[in-house]
């Protein structure tokens, strides 16, 4: 069953998801996509689980006043909400990594595992982008500069869905429709302000205990598959998964491979196998 809820934190009223009953597993979604890019794990991982997602500030149907807040704060208060008491298990990719991390890090006894799709962690190294990339993000730059937010969708679909050193266009159908609403809906989002508990994460990794899985693409971006490595390497109880072909949106891309990945890694945290 599913079941639809508004969450307050602070000035926002947090759109979520809940599907089945049990454990909580709760999904965090990346910076060019809301909660919709997890529909397939919502229902996969929904069938043994409480499977929940939610939209952050500034996408899908999350309402929100402009404002200093703290994503770890509005996680927590869909956890307080939403996870009937239990410690829960993070899902993120890219920025719903990076969220995912600082929970665990700030709130341990509330998380009880990670999965960790690409992520982004504040305090990693810079990237450094091969010409072919750098092109991209220049034409990227001058579209955001124009006002041509179409334009601004059209190049951020070629970097995160397809791949920044893919054939533009591989990924199509309904991936590609679906990646084109949803970031766009967050282009046009108005200001939400800042998010002022940022605080290095990378070098503090050895800090969580939490089991851990790492997963990315072997088509995203460089820097993003050696962070990952990194962070996989680095996580005490962490382990690394490297999907062959996927880029940076393997929930999109290959739904029915992540829901497996993701779901035998919640039953081995609770030991049913």
């Amino acid at each position: 069953m599913n079941a639809h809820h508004r969450i307050a934190s602070g000035r926002a009223m947090l759109a979520a998801e809940a599907v089945g009953s049990g454990d909580p597993v709760i999904f965090l979604h990346a910076n060019v996509c809301d909660s919709r890019m997890w529909r397939a794990q919502l229902d996969g991982i929904g069938a043994g689980s409480k499977a929940i997602a939610y939209d952050r500030r500034g996408f899908g149907e999350t309402q929100a006043e402009q404002e200093a807040f703290s994503a770890v704060a509005d996680l927590m208060a869909v956890i307080g909400a939403l996870a009937d008491g239990r410690p829960a298990i993070l899902v993120g990719c890219s920025q719903g990594g990076r969220i995912a991390v600082d929970a665990a890090l700030r709130h341990p006894a509330s998380i009880r595992a990670l999965v960790l799709i690409a992520p982004s962690v504040t305090g990693a190294p810079e990237p450094i982008h091969p010409p072919e990339i750098e092109s991209l993000l220049a034409r990227q730059k001058q579209a955001e500069a124009a006002g041509d937010l179409d334009r601004v969708n059209a190049i951020k679909a070629r970097l995160w869905l397809d791949g920044p050193l893919a054939p533009e266009g591989r990924i199509t159908g309904e991936a590609r429709r679906l990646f084109l609403e949803m970031n766009g809906i967050a282009l046009r989002a108005p200001p939400i302000g800042r998010d002022v508990a940022l605080a290095p994460a990378f070098h503090r990794l050895g800090a969580i205990s939490a089991p851990s899985l790492v997963i990315w693409g072997d088509r995203d971006f460089p820097h993003i598959q050696e962070r990952s490595r990194d962070v996989a390497a680095m996580l005490p109880n962490g382990s690394g998964h490297a999907l062959t072909g996927a880029a940076h949106l393997p929930s999109l891309e290959r739904p029915a491979e992540v829901t497996a990945l993701i779901a035998a890694f919640v039953t081995r945290c609770a030991g049913r196998g």
